[in-house]
């Protein structure tokens, strides 16, 4: 009995991989098996940086917080420690645009918690 080849679903898998490939250079968006890979370790990157840049987003607000309070003599731990007791419930992606836009109401923030520690 002779082999048979499923010819159309062979050539919509690879094309559907050729796709995914579009705009890749040289043979990786030419050839099957290295566009297949190219675009295998494009999504596994992209997964990855996807979780990495929840750390530096939370990296870079923490510096410019940290940078803004530098002015004001106050520690970033004891700030936020500050905040905790005071139950004022703003993350940091909020109080670094407060301190990058609005520094007069930061400051006024950091001076409540510097009456807060004092007490």
């Amino acid at each position: 009995m002779p082999r048979t080849r499923n010819v159309p679903y062979t050539r919509k898998r690879r094309n559907k991989w050729l796709k995914a490939a579009k705009g890749y250079w040289g043979a990786k968006h030419k050839l099957y098996k290295t566009a297949r890979l190219a675009v295998m370790k494009a999504w596994v990157s992209a997964y990855r940086e996807r979780k990495r840049k929840k750390r530096v987003f939370r990296a870079l607000w923490i510096t410019r917080i940290n940078a803004a309070l530098q002015n004001q003599n106050m520690k970033y731990s004891r700030f936020i420690h500050a905040l905790k007791k005071q139950n004022i419930e703003l993350d940091r992606k909020t109080l670094a645009a407060l301190a990058y836009e609005h520094p007069d109401e930061f400051n006024n923030l950091v001076q409540r918690c510097k009456t807060e520690n004092q007490l």
